[in-house]
């Protein structure tokens, strides 16, 4: 049997690609107001297909870690030069990050700090140097006591009643990005505290972020992409790292595809019966939520592993090879381009929208119409560096 490193993993290059294509999708619906709903997220407990894309490439990005440091250490280079590597990545992700959130007006007195690509810059900083220091299993035990612990920290630790507490204790409601929102029951245990709960703006997850995460929230009491819930998106990687150990593993290829199809589906169901006590819910990144997607990302992998690198077939995949060679590239272009098409008396998006349901076609069939014209234009740049043999390794 070859060397399971020498040969590239078409097959994760796919996957990565069509999840970057499907982030791209659901982040550009033509009109919000017109949306089929499994191209929403969901609005609170409960999932989605829209929730899978974001922990899907966190599993991608833990796969990638094994496959490409275990190449590298391969060759006995300085940790400290891997380390440094490591830390100069990570904060030019996170500069893109804040770059997009300040694109293109550049106020920065309305910053936000947390964002997608920060919270990949985190989990891949995290889960790169575990792996420098860590095998699987130290990795298995450091992923179950972060979900353990969110979990712990989440449903019996009493949150301080600040502000934001105060007044949904009073009201019932708490202010978010669409106005203020309804939330259930809320315990008061004390002068001082409430209970632990899950409920919007009121959990300790948010009550950490407005205690401590600068400039602005993006839900304004609370931001998904936060700082105590980045600890179980570190999870999400390292789930991605024990699937990369099994692929780097030597083991026959039907025992790979096993492996992850069993261990994803183990971990789904883990998942579903966790949801029971700690409910699925992206906004929170719930240890639920993390055992779900990852068991669904194994699952998936684990197709494409059979049916590309195993069976070696690749037909229909071109699209998602190309997005999946430039996935952040792809990503910083979706990003930053999109303003173009809504610019003040050149407003081509709302053109679109107009005249195509002028004639008659279903707003959300439009909407989603819009979103995937879009996903094509993005195409054009990445496919020009892919048939130029560029790969821009953000």
């Amino acid at each position: 049997m070859s060397n399971p490193l020498s040969k590239r993993l078409i097959s994760l290059d796919v996957f990565r690609g069509l999840t970057i294509a499907g982030m791209i999708v659901v982040n550009d619906a033509g009109s919000w107001q017109h949306i089929y709903p499994p191209l929403r997220h969901a609005t609170w407990h409960g999932i989605t297909p829209t929730d899978y894309v974001f922990p899907f490439f966190l599993f991608i990005v833990g796969v990638s870690i094994v496959l490409a440091y275990s190449r590298v250490l391969k060759d006995n280079p300085p940790i400290g030069k891997i380390a440094g590597k490591i830390l100069i990545r990570s904060a030019i992700i996170f500069g893109l990050g804040l770059f997009l959130s300040l694109w293109p007006r550049f106020n920065f007195a309305n910053i936000r700090i947390p964002g997608v690509l920060q919270r990949i810059s985190l989990v891949f900083l995290a889960c790169s140097f575990i792996f420098l220091k860590t095998n699987w299993k130290t990795q298995a035990w450091i992923a179950a006591a972060l979900l353990v612990g969110y979990w712990v920290v989440m449903a019996f630790i009493p949150i301080p009643i600040d502000e934001t507490i105060s007044t949904a204790l009073a009201t019932g409601q708490v202010k978010a990005r669409d106005g203020m929102i309804p939330i259930g029951a809320i315990r008061q245990v004390s002068e001082s505290f409430i209970a632990g709960n899950f409920e919007p703006g009121t959990n300790m997850e948010a009550w950490v972020d407005r205690l401590l995460v600068p400039f602005r929230l993006y839900q304004h009491t609370w931001d998904p992409e936060g700082l105590l819930s980045t600890l179980p998106a570190i999870a999400s990687g390292l789930t991605g790292m024990l699937a990369g150990a099994l692929l780097t593993g030597k083991y026959k290829p039907d025992t790979k595809v096993i492996g992850l199809m069993v261990g994803g589906f183990l971990a789904m169901t883990l998942g579903n019966v966790w949801d029971w006590f700690f409910p699925i819910n992206k906004n929170l990144w719930t240890s639920s939520y993390v055992m779900f997607t990852s068991g669904l990302a194994s699952m998936t992998l684990g197709f494409f592993y059979w049916y590309i690198d195993v069976l070696e077939k690749d037909r229909y995949t071109y699209v998602f090879k190309v997005f999946g060679a430039n996935a952040i590239t792809a990503y910083v272009l979706h990003s930053g381009l999109n303003f173009l098409f809504k610019l003040e008396g050149f407003n081509i998006n709302a053109a679109f929208m107009d005249g195509l349901i002028g004639v008659g076609l279903e707003p959300k069939f439009v909407s989603l119409l819009w979103a995937l014209s879009y996903t094509a234009f993005i195409f054009i740049p990445v496919w020009i560096l892919y048939r130029r043999k560029i790969f821009i390794k953000i």
